[in-house]
């Protein structure tokens, strides 16, 4: 919200002796000439430089006025309420596994994978939109993990570069050489197993020290624990001891869903393949830190589940009020300068009256 005020509101107390001064030469003006009769005077005609010289007066008060407010110093700013806040640590933990490509979550009316739709509602909770208000009080990080676990983005309050770093966040590809032959099999087939503890270890290694009133640990997985040195269940117990809560999300369910393959024809098609959700050690690492259990079988219940974290983890807020001014007298100093400039000027030369 744009607000105006005066640096120098006392200058205003100048308009006391301003208008004693008007009064005062109105009351005192002399005639120019002393005649017995001005009957033959109103006969003649009245030339347009005796019409604007009855302006003159007025333009030379007009640029004072203009002087005095730039002197009080009148300010434009920007007013925003802001929210100050302690925040949370927040650490995203996302699963990058093989299953994470199941085109089975619509966003924006289209058939996107997992990833995809776990991504783009992770960037709205952060960010803000229509259904979240954002968490920009927050610090957050972010873990990306398949049968490896990453820390791509520590705790952070530079919430673009997380964003930017989510964006990197993507499912491991085969890698072919020039016969096709894919060069990276052995790798892939790790790559795309399913490391929970792992993950959760070096999200809770990423917490534990951080002076928070608040440490929380986001975990969205579609699978079951397939890879990694640590178990959940361990992970889980380092979290209670360090008391940060585990909200886990289930992505999906267990069942069939839809993978992208290409047929005996070289053609992108749909193939239906098996997969199973792990739901009773989510459960438990829930419940073993304080936490909860989500399930999202969609983008719209993706996004519910978001929006009850969103509520769950909220912290006292305090509203400051601040506001950023600029001086803008610049504009009625130069133009009060030029009136009272252009009244002298005109005044001594063309519009100049004798005696």
């Amino acid at each position: 919200m744009n607000v105006f005020r005066f640096g120098s509101p006392w200058v205003w107390f100048l308009l006391i002796p301003f208008v004693v001064v008007v009064l005062l030469t109105r009351r005192h003006e002399q005639p120019a000439a002393l005649y017995s009769s001005v009957e033959l005077l109103k006969s003649l005609p009245i030339t347009f430089g005796q019409r604007i010289r009855r302006v003159l007066p007025l333009l030379k008060w007009i640029g004072l006025l203009l002087v005095i407010a730039a002197l009080a110093r009148p300010q434009l700013g920007r007013e925003e309420f802001r929210i100050r806040t302690e925040g949370i640590a927040v650490q995203m933990c996302i699963d990058r596994s093989g299953s994470m490509q199941a085109l089975d979550f619509p966003v924006d009316g289209q058939q996107v994978d997992r990833l995809t739709a776990v991504k783009s509602v992770f960037h709205d909770f952060v960010a803000g939109n229509d259904d979240f208000d954002g968490r920009p009080d927050d610090l957050i990080g972010l873990v990306a993990f398949g049968g490896f676990a990453t820390a791509l983005c520590p705790p952070t309050l530079d919430h673009g570069a997380l964003l930017e770093v989510l964006q990197s966040v993507e499912i491991s590809k085969p890698i072919r050489d020039d016969k096709g032959k894919v060069i990276n099999e052995r790798l892939l087939v790790e790559e795309r197993k399913t490391a929970i503890g792992d993950a959760l270890a070096l999200a809770v290694d990423r917490l534990k020290d951080l002076d928070s009133e608040s440490k929380v640990i986001v975990l969205l997985s579609d699978g079951e624990n397939t890879a990694g040195i640590i178990s959940p269940e361990d992970a889980a117990d380092a979290a209670a001891q360090f008391e940060i809560k585990i909200y886990a999300i289930g992505v999906g369910t267990t069942g069939m869903a839809p993978y992208p393959a290409i047929d005996v024809f070289g053609r992108s098609v749909l193939q239906p393949q098996p997969v199973r959700l792990d739901e009773a050690t989510l459960k438990l690492l829930a419940e073993k830190t304080g936490g909860q259990y989500f399930n999202a079988q969609d983008t719209e219940a993706l996004q519910r589940v978001y929006a009850e974290i969103d509520l769950l983890e909220k912290t006292e807020v305090e509203g400051r009020l601040y506001t950023e001014y600029r001086e803008v007298f610049g504009f009625p100093m130069v133009s009060g300068v030029l009136c009272v400039l252009a009244c002298i000027i005109l005044d001594a030369t063309w519009l100049r009256s004798l005696p």
